[in-house]
């Protein structure tokens, strides 16, 4: 059912509603006794007449327009259309003479004859004005989204050669320390690996995000211990499962703080997430050295341009975010309308 409910099909049944209405409109109308005419017109002609129209309609829209009334060729148009015209009149007046020898000598018929084909052509040079009108918005439409699904892969793309760049720093402190826990960092690792490969094609549940969020987490206080004071205030990965969102949304926010977080002295860094309703509520704050900052990479800040423009295509009007330094205070806020 739904494939026969396409655009396509009802127009076509649209069109062909109309002209049917058209051409049985003297049979609708009115009455045997006068031979169901229409004015001075006999309900035979009057549909003769209309299969006419249609035939006007139709070459002028579909034909003589798309390959005519350009640029190019506009001023071919004009004496195509009054051909075109010229060709209506001339089988209305073979039918008359044919068939309905009558009309011909009602002089006050011939404007009702013959003046609706200037109408016909006026209309469908109006109908495929609109057409276009539509087809030019429909592909603009199409070509937006298209664009904007290309940037939207291309963000994607950028953050799994910059998450792993930032761990696998992670895994060579661990094994310098010739750590213990080097294994289970590996292991966590791979899943979040996993995740990054089989999650990131569309929205994912809230519940993956944080569960990913945590393992993060994770990774960075075996890698840190007691050097750095993390605190984490997240509420139960299961009752987030109902909800949706663009995956690692939230992760270059936790990964910008222990990038910038941890050179520092008395290093805090403060991961607090809730819900409400449909709002999402993330906040991340860490203490930064302002001169120290000043010295990193130039990739540092890859991650929150590529979360802000992320954020920008997906949940345009739907979220705000804040990002402020205040001496040795960073601070990024996010409220987010899962949609």
């Amino acid at each position: 059912m739904k494939a026969f409910l396409t655009s396509k099909n009802i127009n076509i049944a649209l069109h062909a509603l109309i002209w049917g209405i058209l051409l049985l409109l003297p049979y609708i109308v009115s009455s045997p006794e006068n031979q169901y005419s229409i004015g001075p017109m006999p309900g035979a002609f009057f549909t003769i007449a209309g299969v006419i129209h249609m035939g006007l309609f139709y070459a002028n829209a579909f034909y003589l327009c798309p390959r005519l009334l350009n640029r190019r060729f506009w001023w071919l148009y004009i004496p195509a259309a009054l051909l075109l015209l010229f060709v209506s009149f001339q089988l209305k007046y073979y039918a008359m003479a044919a068939w309905f020898p009558e009309l011909l000598r009602n002089k006050a018929a011939y404007g009702v004859v013959f003046g609706p084909s200037t109408a016909v052509l006026v209309v469908s040079l109006l109908y495929r004005k609109i057409l276009d009108r539509i087809y030019e918005e429909r592909r603009q439409k199409e070509k937006q989204a298209e664009q904007l699904a290309t940037e939207l892969k291309f963000l994607r793309s950028q953050i799994s050669p910059h998450f792993l760049f930032n761990v696998l720093t992670n895994m060579v402190s661990l094994a310098r320390k010739k750590s213990d826990q080097l294994e289970t960092s590996l292991i966590m690792l791979s899943e979040l690996m996993r995740y990054m490969l089989y999650n990131t094609g569309g929205k994912v549940s809230l519940q993956k995000e944080v569960t990913y969020l945590n393992s993060y987490i994770a990774l960075q206080q075996l890698r840190f211990g007691s050097d750095v004071d993390i605190r984490s205030d997240m509420p139960d990965p299961a009752s987030l499962e109902h909800y949706m969102i663009e995956p690692m949304l939230l992760i270059p926010f936790v990964e910008n703080a222990f990038k910038h977080g941890t050179g520092v002295d008395r290093p805090v860094i403060h991961i607090q997430l809730s819900v409400q309703g449909d709002v999402l509520t993330f906040t991340v704050e860490n203490h930064v050295d302002p001169v120290q900052d000043n010295s990193k990479d130039d990739s540092s800040g890859i991650g929150l341009s590529n979360v802000t423009s992320r954020l920008e295509l997906l949940y345009r009007r739907h979220y705000t975010l804040t990002v402020n330094t205040d001496n040795d205070q960073f601070l990024a806020h996010l409220t987010l309308k899962l949609i």
